[in-house]
């Protein structure tokens, strides 16, 4: 496949399952070190991990059909079809749910563009990649459920204001090494946090003025990106 062609939904849906069992299994061997804050423990078995793998799904599945405000526990542990109280061994409530979904949506994210950019017919240089970034957000934008509402941080006061931040040093920290960037380097850290708040907000606007996003502005957000960046990466 091309490069810069996005994932149909069959492989990315097979690639995102594959790639929640990684970060599962990279939690249990972290000990709970990569676990978001409002995570309470980190599964220690395989059984564990399957099952905060289920109540996880549920949660996007439900996201997707009823919305963030009608979201409760108890509907995602019927969906999962585990006791509540597994629920709440892993979490307090479903901010917390939500929250851990966004954190394995943003490791999904960047494992998805670390394959493409490892791929034997990747396109080389630094645009080829900023096409690959956005290219992988809206196939799993369109492709994977629960993102349309909860992307990276969660849809509901009060705001994560350092959402952006972190994906934004996350992708240049993963673009680093094949472009040969300086990931410590302010100005790019800078540069990298503008454009992914740039990207985010035209991104919206696709996705508001069209349910699979506007190709339009989805062309004018890649090329935004490129003469805003050759200011940096050139």
């Amino acid at each position: 496949m091309h490069a810069l062609c996005p994932r149909p939904f069959r492989q990315i849906h097979t690639l995102t399952t594959t790639l929640t069992h990684t970060w599962l299994r990279s939690l249990i061997r972290s000990g709970g070190e990569q676990l978001p804050t409002p995570f309470r423990r980190v599964p220690v078995q395989q059984r564990s991990a399957r099952r905060l793998a289920r109540i996880l799904d549920a949660c996007a599945e439900l996201l997707d059909e009823t919305g963030y405000e009608e979201l409760s526990t108890r509907a995602v542990a019927g969906r999962a079809g585990v006791p509540i109280g597994s629920v709440y061994r892993f979490f307090p409530n479903k901010r917390a749910m939500a929250e851990a979904l966004a954190r394995r949506n943003l490791d999904a994210y960047a494992d998805l563009i670390t394959a493409r950019l490892a791929a034997p017919d990747a396109v080389v240089g630094w645009r080829a990649a900023m096409d690959v970034v956005i290219d992988e957000y809206l196939a799993m934008k369109r492709t994977v459920p629960g993102f349309a509402l909860v992307e990276f941080t969660v849809p509901a006061p009060p705001a994560d204001r350092r959402a952006n931040h972190d994906v934004a040093d996350r992708l240049l920290a993963l673009l680093a090494a094949p472009l040969g960037l300086d990931a410590a380097d302010e100005r790019l850290r800078t540069a990298f946090l503008v454009g992914v708040e740039t990207a985010d907000a035209l991104l919206q606007l696709a996705f508001r003025t069209d349910p699979g996003g506007d190709t339009a502005i989805v062309t004018e957000c890649k090329e935004l990106l490129r003469a805003y960046l050759a200011r940096y990466l050139d």
